[in-house]
């Protein structure tokens, strides 16, 4: 089995401790170094998914 007939499963990630830093890092107005955290990303993509602007559809002839 390669890859490509994988695509079709999904598996649940689960993060214990959402708060905790997940390796990045941004850097403030004020120049302090704010770790990334699960819920930041959650919380982008989340924002992101309100934004998306859905395609017209294709007109027929």
């Amino acid at each position: 089995m390669g890859l490509q007939s994988s695509s079709n499963q999904t598996v649940e990630v689960c993060r214990n401790q959402p708060h905790q830093a997940v390796g990045g890092s941004i850097i403030d107005a004020k120049g302090r170094e704010i770790p990334i955290t699960e819920d930041m990303i959650q919380e982008a993509c989340q924002e992101l998914e309100k934004r998306l602007v859905k395609p017209a559809p294709a007109k027929q002839d």
